[in-house]
């Protein structure tokens, strides 16, 4: 008898046979495919030859020793804050204001470092309260949305998108206060600067890319071992697999979303204090530079692995600070190309992610293969 439901052309079903190197090999091969689409779109778009776009990518990160560190600087950056999104992510708390936290936090540090600098502390003492005054002020801007989610079960997607423009109006207002130029930038504040670390065998002098580097890697150990190893840990992927089982197990859901926020936004702290204390001594309302959306793909492509996010973070950095070469290269002025050319690399990489983890499975294939994406036990009716 013909069957009267109309079947699909094809269905898709998650792969559960796929190996770490088949896996690795997709996803390199990706990474080539979306270079070559990006250099064949900069080639068309420019008049240049599409294959000297490779050597710019690596010359853009290797040419120079600082222009070495600076990419090193960016993808520790992007891991921290990659890793601030760890933990709610991983409890399905869809932190959308890593950029509003950041912010925050960067005022909260220049604020110290004005007004008390002009008292007449010292630099140490101002680096002492300035460093829990940021961690502080990204905490409370992040606990805002998961007070209203754990207690009204608010939409912590708008909540934090919301804070990431009020973060943004406050600085602006901020600025427009002090400074009075309308220059819209922050003068820069001498006072409490974090000092920079000199590194042997070069030339630079003290800087603050190494200090960088050193808290990301610090961040990502702490991080770690408390996802992995520590009850918190245990918790937080508990109510993110279903807030039903662990209320029935006893945990306190609402305290563990609360809890689990805050840490994300002292993390994000961390990056708004190295930004104003150590790094700019500056701010305007771009001073997030978009990182709180950025490291969202950091986290998702590395699906919530803290140490595969150090090869994401690192990938996102050498395509942005290659891009950025090729751009000087090329004389492109139009910052929409170079945009368009880094955004085609992503889609291959998120693309290959699906293709990762699913795969098609046409209609017309064989009772036989149909059979194998029936549970066991049941029969194709």
């Amino acid at each position: 008898m013909r069957n009267p439901f109309k079947q699909p052309l094809f269905h898709v079903v998650r792969r559960r046979d796929i190996s770490i190197w088949k896996s690795l090999a997709y996803r390199f091969g990706a990474i080539l495919v979306g270079l070559l689409l990006a250099c064949l779109l900069l080639g068309l778009t420019t008049g240049n030859n599409p294959f000297s776009v490779i050597p710019l990518l690596f010359e853009g990160i290797f040419s120079t020793e600082r222009k070495f560190w600076i990419f090193v600087h960016t993808a520790s950056l992007l891991l921290i804050v990659g890793l601030a999104l760890l933990p709610a992510f991983k409890m399905k708390f869809w932190n959308l204001g890593g950029n509003g936290q950041i912010l925050i936090s960067c005022l909260a540090t220049l604020i110290c470092m004005k007004y008390l600098g002009a008292a007449g502390w010292p630099d140490p003492a101002i680096i002492a309260v300035m460093i829990p005054v940021a961690l502080l002020a990204g905490m409370i801007w992040a606990v805002i949305p998961a007070i209203f989610k754990a207690l009204f079960n608010t939409n912590e997607s708008l909540f934090t998108l919301m804070m990431n423009y009020i973060a943004a109006g406050i600085v602006a207002i901020f600025i427009n206060a002090v400074d009075g130029t309308g220059s819209g930038t922050l003068s820069i504040i001498d006072h409490g600067q974090i000092p920079g670390i000199e590194l042997p065998f070069s030339n630079m002098g003290p800087q603050y890319y190494p200090l960088t580097l050193i808290i990301s890697l610090i961040i990502l150990g702490i991080m770690f071992a408390y996802l992995r190893f520590h009850k918190h840990g245990y918790e937080l992927a508990v109510v993110g697999e279903s807030q039903n089982t662990a209320k029935y197990i006893g945990i306190n859901v609402k305290k563990v979303i609360i809890r689990t926020v805050l840490l994300s936004g002292a993390v994000c702290g961390v990056v708004g204090l190295l930004l104003g204390g150590a790094i700019n001594h500056t701010m305007t309302v771009e001073s997030a530079n978009n990182m709180g959306f950025t490291a969202i793909m950091v986290t998702w492509l590395a699906r919530f692995n803290p140490f595969a996010m150090v090869g994401t973070a690192t990938l996102v950095a050498f395509v942005t600070r290659g891009m950025a070469q090729v751009q000087k290269a090329f004389g492109i002025t139009n910052s929409a190309i170079g945009s368009i050319s880094i955004g085609i690399i992503y889609f291959t990489v998120i693309a290959v992610e699906f293709l990762i983890s699913y795969r098609i499975v046409f209609n017309h294939h064989s009772k036989k293969e149909k059979d194998k994406q029936l549970p066991q036990g049941k029969e194709d009716k």
